[in-house]
């Protein structure tokens, strides 16, 4: 049964109405600092949590949950006989449901300027404590990382008094790749600041799903596309689509490797892809002379291929792309009489990557895997 509960998170859309419904059904709420304050101000019963520990929230904030009243109520087992007398005779109350959001540290790290000692004090300590301690005892609790979360949670509390087993596992789940995701960020970050540093003895990798896709590079594989969790600026992954269809698989993978071409040159360029191979490469004196000398150096393979360039496409240029058959363009921007030529084709994938022509920054690295393992190197980028 959810009797009692603990919010504290630092994204608060969405928390009030969530908290209200569980006082409304007589769940406890124990809560710190700000969320706490929201709470109260919107009027909702929450108890702070320095009243159930009997200690203050100190160190600035450092310090508010640890402590063996707010991490023993959320791994007691409920199972375990003597787990419960132990919590009862420390007078240990059970949380049945976590609510945790964390630091926005991947937010911080992307401010423009930011501080070293400003990314170190947006690093959560107590949230993915509690959310490890919720996630490992999801047998007996709830724990919610995603307000996506909060309606099904609150149905099944409404009609069954506590979730569903299924409910909990998948939410634990959720958690622990939240907190893994939280850590892998904080290590590479800090690598990061420290150029000279050999590769890590230990490689972890956080990625951000964008979307699922079609299939994969033949109809019968399943694949899914994702981002760095710290975006690389002029990488396919930050690509705004303006016209077309879904991007497929092999349309992903051809554009990256045109973008890859066109970051090698100054001048105007335009890069044909073809089934993963470059078809046409040329450098113009325009935009649309570097089309022409594209299209020229094979007219036939450029049929359903990948084109980028690292200028605006303009409406001369975009008229003789029309008469070409194109699966994808890939260009830092387009005039508005370009797109008006080029969205008449309503299948004709459009993306507008302002960055394109920026260089691949040192950080960042090729991946390959191998069975059973992964193959790094730097870009060729000389």
């Amino acid at each position: 049964m959810i009797r009692r509960a603990i919010i504290s998170v630092f994204e608060k859309e969405g928390i009030a109405d969530f908290a209200r419904q569980l006082d409304d059904m007589g769940v406890e709420i124990l809560s710190t600092g700000g969320t706490a304050q929201l709470l109260s101000d919107a009027g909702i019963r929450v108890r702070g949590i320095s009243d159930v520990t009997g200690f203050p929230e100190c160190l600035g904030g450092r310090v508010k949950t640890l402590h063996p009243k707010i991490h023993g109520g959320i791994l007691g087992r409920r199972d375990d006989p003597g787990h419960q007398k132990e919590m009862k005779d420390l007078g240990i109350a059970p949380i049945d449901l976590v609510v945790i959001n964390l630091y926005p540290f991947r937010k911080t790290v992307l401010t423009p300027g930011v501080r070293l000692e400003t990314c170190i004090e947006n690093i959560d300590i107590g949230g993915p404590a509690m959310l490890r301690s919720a996630s490992k005892n999801f047998a007996h609790v709830t724990v919610l990382t995603d307000p996506a979360d909060y309606a099904q949670v609150l149905a099944e509390i409404r009609t069954e008094g506590d979730t569903r087993y299924e409910t909990r596992l998948r939410l634990a789940k959720k958690a622990f790749e939240l907190t893994s995701e939280y850590d892998s960020l904080i290590a590479s970050y800090l690598w990061q600041q420290v150029p000279a540093e050999p590769p890590p003895e230990r490689l972890t990798l956080a990625f951000q799903k964008v979307q699922d896709l079609r299939y994969g590079e033949n109809p019968h594989q399943k694949a899914v596309f994702y981002r760095n969790a710290i975006p690389v600026r002029g990488g396919i992954s930050e690509a705004r689509q303006v016209n077309g269809k879904d991007l497929s698989y092999n349309n992903i993978a051809d554009a990256d490797a045109a973008i890859s071409i066109v970051k090698e040159f100054e001048a105007p360029v335009m890069v044909a892809i073809k089934h993963a191979n470059p078809c046409g490469v040329a450098l113009g004196s325009s935009v649309r002379d570097a089309w022409r000398r594209c299209y020229e150096a094979d007219p036939v393979s450029i049929y359903g291929g990948v084109i980028a360039t690292n200028r605006e496409i303009d409406a001369e240029t975009a008229i003789d792309m029309s008469a070409v058959f194109l699966e994808v363009v890939v260009a830092p921007s387009y005039t508005q009489e370009a797109l008006n030529i080029l969205t008449q084709k309503k299948n004709l994938r459009l993306l507008s990557l302002p960055h394109i022509a920026e260089r691949i920054p040192p950080a960042d690295r090729e991946y390959k895997r191998v069975i059973g393992g992964l193959l790094i190197q730097d870009h060729d980028t000389t």
